[in-house]
């Protein structure tokens, strides 16, 4: 009986991939990787390169594969395609998530794009980035981050280190002040994906655009904000949308349970 027991549990257990966004770390999602390891599941937090705890330096990174290598070799070591896993994108992460996809679109049930960029099967990875930096309709008052340029002369490549007074003002402003705490002492300097990071060519539909994309709005999100996000989903449809209406940019914070209860519907939808 106890045998039985342990194979339906197993059977019921999902895998979670959690992929974070511009200048923050695995770290940021401590208290979504509790939620739904209490559940039973299985969680993997991936601190990309030069980000959290992996000390790679930023000038090393040099394309967006280089910069996803950590979570690519996540899902290269990851047993049987019977056994894929859901794909959850913070922000800029979801970037480096259509990329992870194309290459390993069978070990992937689903991509849930959290208030992320959502890249499509047509224009160049970085395109719903470079759009929304360029789009007076959608311009972030970016107060103290900082922007720089690394790399060759005649490939610059762009960094960024988000602010404590962009953070508290446009990133955390429903999150608990311990979180912003927090975040002000462990973020770190990130490339950000720009053409020249990640190149011109398109993901492609048979790979990327072949796997179950969600998309989860964040409706008090000033970063990312939801016209903006409305208007990504609506330039590549995903299967589904859903929403937290009172999340600011960081869902994980501000509203941890309501974010865990929609993954672990979209498990029992699609894993």
């Amino acid at each position: 009986m106890q045998k039985v027991k342990k194979v339906m549990e197993k059977k019921n257990q999902k895998q979670f991939v959690l992929i974070h966004g511009l200048c923050h770390g695995a770290w940021t999602w401590y208290k979504v990787k509790t939620q739904l390891e209490a559940e039973g599941h299985r969680v993997t937090a991936v601190d990309l390169v030069a980000s959290g705890i992996n000390m790679t330096k930023l000038e090393e990174i040099q394309t967006l594969i280089e910069y996803t290598k950590p979570l690519l070799d996540v899902l290269s070591s990851h047993g049987s395609d019977d056994e894929k896993v859901i794909l959850v994108a913070h922000s800029m992460g979801g970037i480096p998530a259509a990329l992870a996809s194309d290459i390993f679109p069978r070990k992937i049930a689903a991509i849930v794009f959290v208030t992320s960029f959502m890249p499509d099967t047509k224009n160049p990875p970085a395109y719903v980035y470079e759009k929304q930096s360029t789009s007076s309709t959608s311009q972030v008052e970016w107060l103290d981050t900082v922007f720089g340029i690394y790399g060759r002369p005649d490939r610059p490549l762009e960094f960024a280190l988000v602010g404590p007074k962009f953070m508290a003002k446009n990133v955390y402003q429903l999150s608990p002040l311990e979180d912003l705490v927090l975040a002000k002492m462990l973020v770190r300097v990130n490339p950000i994906v720009t053409n020249n990071l990640a190149g011109t060519r398109s993901f492609s539909e048979e790979r990327y655009g072949s796997v179950t994309r969600i998309y989860i709005v964040c409706g008090e999100d000033l970063t990312v904000p939801e016209d903006y996000q409305r208007w990504m989903i609506s330039n590549f449809p995903p299967k589904e949308v859903m929403e937290i209406k009172d999340a600011d940019h960081m869902a994980m914070f501000s509203k941890p349970q309501e974010l865990c209860a929609l993954l672990l519907e979209i498990a029992d939808k699609y894993a």
